[in-house]
């Protein structure tokens, strides 16, 4: 472990140290957000898995999750990342999404348009804006994959949900993360969790970014449409407001004032599958909740989604729907009168279907 030292000071050591030129390392994914009775089958993804990890100085990445081939797994999972290109291949579904990040847009102190680091100061004034909102413990010596590290915990003070908190883990003698989790609200073991368990630094050879999904996998593209409505060809602006997306959607938009004791924040138009849904969000923070209304598919809703099987609910006592409830929040869905219905928040059961009823 590296000698005690203070958070500001860790950071700023890390963001100013000279950057590895590649990363290779075995890892481990834990992860207990789904309980054993609904998981079908061993998907790496949700049941969790050993597998390696690559990255390089110039942005690119790629993590595999290895399957248990004897359990009958379809396979393993794989994502990467190249520049601002993603693309993630489940084997549960057999599907490949892929899309581009949001373009990152630098702040009015225009810190990273010289390439330079933080100052110290600059880091201080950070982490203490930032505890205004969460709690902070101090720099953690620690040791991950026999690399000497600093581990910094993040807790939310409010709204927070049933999320108790976070933790990061990077290495003392160049910044490389080398492990993250998060945990439930009253736990001490993580419910999710990516640790390097042998690491090696040094460049990466460009074949290990050239991944290729197998033949006949179903592609998604998850970029939406741009400049739809602008006649210049630009990107169109967001479609927000209960009346503006309620004229937008061939369904009768649910949207009630207030869910499960929580007030109304936003509405705001989104795609799926063809069609034009709504995405409401009710309450603040993480604490909050979220609805996503599409309308129904002709063919019903499935009872089975990537190797879960879901349990069954009743939604006002007549509508049958589907639920998940995790250790980090519930979601539910459903349809009625040919409208589907998704609730998700990090929030218990019982709250989650308090807000389903009130649709």
């Amino acid at each position: 472990t590296p000698p005690p030292k203070p958070l500001a000071n860790a950071v700023h050591d890390a963001l100013s140290a000279p950057p590895a030129q590649g990363v290779s390392a075995r890892v481990k994914f834990t992860d207990h957000l789904i309980g054993e009775s609904i998981l079908q089958g061993s998907d790496p993804l949700v049941a969790g898995a050993s597998g390696r990890l690559w990255a390089s100085a110039d942005g690119r990445a790629r993590l595999e999750l290895q399957a248990d081939v004897s359990s009958g797994s379809a396979g393993d999972f794989q994502a990467s990342i190249d520049g601002n290109r993603f693309t993630v291949y489940d084997p549960g579904t057999e599907t490949v999404y892929r899309g581009e990040l949001p373009q990152h847009r630098r702040g009015p102190q225009g810190k990273a348009d010289n390439g330079e680091p933080p100052s110290l100061t600059r880091v201080q004034t950070t982490l203490e804006e930032a505890a205004e909102r969460v709690a902070l413990s101090g720099a953690i010596p620690s040791d991950v994959a026999g690399q000497p590290t600093y581990t910094v915990r993040v807790s939310p003070k409010s709204d927070g949900g049933l999320v108790g908190g976070a933790e990061l883990a990077w290495d003392a003698a160049n910044g490389v993360p080398l492990r993250a989790a998060i945990y439930a609200r009253g736990e001490s073991s993580p419910v999710l969790e990516l640790t390097a368990t042998e690491v090696e630094f040094g460049s990466v050879p460009d074949s290990v970014f050239e991944v290729t999904p197998p033949p006949g996998a179903k592609v998604v593209d998850l970029n939406p449409p741009s400049g739809n409505d602008s006649e210049g060809g630009g990107e169109s602006p967001p479609v927000t407001g209960l009346e503006a997306v309620r004229s937008r959607v061939s369904f009768p938009l649910s949207a009630p004032p207030s869910l499960a004791g929580m007030a109304r924040d936003e509405v705001r138009l989104v795609s799926g599958g063809g069609d034009a849904g709504a995405l409401l969000t009710y309450g603040k923070g993480l604490g909050g909740i979220a609805v996503l209304e599409l309308a129904a598919r002709q063919e019903g809703a499935r009872e089975e989604s990537g190797g879960l099987q879901l349990p069954s609910v009743t939604i006002g006592g007549t509508t049958k729907g589907q639920e998940l409830e995790t250790p980090l929040g519930t979601l539910i869905r459903f349809q009625r009168e040919g409208v589907g219905y998704t609730v998700v928040g990090s929030v218990a059961s019982a709250v989650a279907r308090e807000a389903a009823q009130g649709l």
